[in-house]
């Protein structure tokens, strides 16, 4: 039996932390949401296990950054990539002062606790409606709307539901991504490895941060997770049976020099392929893509999910402004060209570093090794978050990056203060209130002074008296007087 849905706003495919994190954003804002996923409950073992501080900052915007906090641990001791001989060739420091976004830098968790906190937020917003064990099986645009077929495995019926516009953030195998004819473009990287999960049972001497074991005979890696989580990843190699492979007695011999049977109890053993891919198409109509149905990285930086969640924070209030009718469709044209450019050059980077990690020519690995030593400096950092040509100004200095998150005299932190709105960004409360006199009512836009030393300098930096923000807390642009701000409004309104 077929029958007929009410007209939804956005209907998201797929119900992981992408997933999740979009529905909650797009219920915060009042939308009309539907979640299709055809799995019955959270998947309970081990996947991600690392975001970072803008993400963080993003479930900030959830009113979930203290939950989140008690299920994670900051990641103070950084990445070590080690050669066969133990020596240090590169690292990724670590830290344990908060670092832009108001938080740690780093952080490691338990992929089915956050989901846990994210679904919970969801079930509070009664105009988001989450359909489990539904799996999409077509999808029509028609005119105003798509269409949605699926199939309820409870009922075993097919069901047809209509939505404004459509996100896909079903995977790999993303059905709206094939649906839209979206080509993936491979960055250089696919490689087998063994990901293998365990509980500690007891103490053990395992080092605090992450290792990237270079070693050509074997490369591996080695994360301290949360908890007395630990994972390994080992790369498979040509000659290798998987099929003997992933059996335990094997994977504990591998691991023998670091861990025994009998100190841990093995969770999970599974074979990915580790793939660097970005689809050539986010959007087509009113079919999207987000998460890992738009792109894939290799984990050896940990941005997979990184990269899924700022797509939901990008993507978010587009959505709401097209839908409210205080923009246009085109603003929509901006999500792929802002976000591709930045999950090119982690993917880019993550490549890279897959190159030094995944060297098996014992040559090759030898002069990798001394390319290493004669390096001044062996740390690198993550690339700043900067957007693509989009909805922000290039012409003023700093459009288009990840403003900081202050705090104002009192301690509240910007983002608390401002909610997810664009905002104008003053230290003179007296010009402030001049300005706020420009600010359009078809603009949800709040002004918000800190007068502190540290956005004054910034401000003087960019040679500016404001800043305005997006709600992604992105950098619309920079100004110093009314002309300038009503030039930035201009881009919104």
């Amino acid at each position: 039996m077929v029958t007929e849905q009410e007209l939804y706003d956005v209907a998201i495919v797929g119900y992981g932390p992408v997933g999740a994190t979009l529905a909650g954003l797009l219920g915060q804002e009042g939308l009309k949401v539907l979640v299709l996923d055809r799995e019955a409950a959270i998947y309970p073992l081990p996947r991600a296990i690392h975001f970072d501080g803008e993400v963080m900052r993003i479930f900030q915007s959830l009113g979930l950054k203290g939950k989140v906090q008690q299920i994670s641990r900051p990641g103070i001791h950084g990445m070590h990539f080690v050669n066969a001989e133990g020596e240090t060739l590169l690292v990724r420091a670590g830290s344990a002062e908060n670092g832009p976004n108001g938080c740690a830098n780093n952080y490691y968790f338990h992929q089915p606790e956050l989901e846990v906190l994210l679904r919970e937020k969801v079930a509070g917003h009664e105009n988001v409606t989450v359909r489990l064990r539904t799996e999409l099986t077509g999808i029509v645009e028609e005119a105003g709307h798509v269409v949605l077929t699926v199939q309820n495995h409870i009922t075993n019926t097919a069901e047809n539901y209509q939505a404004k516009y459509v996100v896909g953030c079903d995977g790999a195998r993303s059905l709206v991504r094939n649906t839209m004819n979206s080509p993936m473009e491979n960055l250089g990287l696919r490689q087998q490895w063994l990901v293998f999960d365990v509980l500690l049972k007891q103490d053990v001497q395992l080092p605090p941060y992450t290792i990237q074991h270079c070693d050509p005979a074997r490369p591996m890696t080695y994360c301290n997770v949360v908890g007395n989580r630990r994972r390994w990843e080992i790369m498979v190699m040509p000659d290798d049976n998987q099929e003997e492979l992933v059996k335990p007695d094997n994977i504990w011999k591998m691991l023998e020099r670091w861990i025994r049977p009998e100190q841990a109890d093995l969770e999970r053993a599974v074979i990915y392929t580790f793939n660097s891919l970005i689809a050539q198409g986010w959007r087509k109509g009113r079919l999207m893509l987000a998460g890992d149905a738009a792109h894939q990285t290799p984990p050896f930086l940990g941005q997979g999910l990184c990269a899924g969640i700022r797509d939901a924070a990008n993507l978010y209030w587009k959505l709401k402004a097209v839908i409210s009718g205080s923009a246009s469709d085109a603003l929509l044209d901006t999500y792929e060209t802002e976000r591709s450019a930045h999950v090119h050059e982690v993917i880019g980077l993550a490549v890279y570093l897959g190159s030094i990690i995944q060297t098996t020519d014992p040559e090759q690995a030898a002069e990798r090794d001394r390319k290493f030593r004669e390096e001044a400096s062996r740390e690198f950092f993550m690339p700043v978050s900067q957007l693509g040509e989009g909805l922000w100004d290039a012409q003023r200095q700093a459009g288009g990056q990840l403003f900081f998150q202050p705090k104002n005299k009192a301690g509240i932190a910007l983002d608390d203060l401002v909610g997810n709105r664009f905002a104008i960004v003053h230290t003179n409360k007296d010009q402030l209130n001049r300005l706020s006199d420009l600010l359009p009512a078809s603009v949800d836009i709040v002004p918000v002074e800190i007068d502190t030393e540290e956005v004054g300098n910034w401000l003087a930096e960019k040679d500016a008296e404001f800043v305005v923000l997006r709600p992604d807390r992105y950098v619309l642009g920079t100004g110093k007087n009314e002309a300038q701000l009503q030039a930035l409004l201009s881009l919104v309104s």
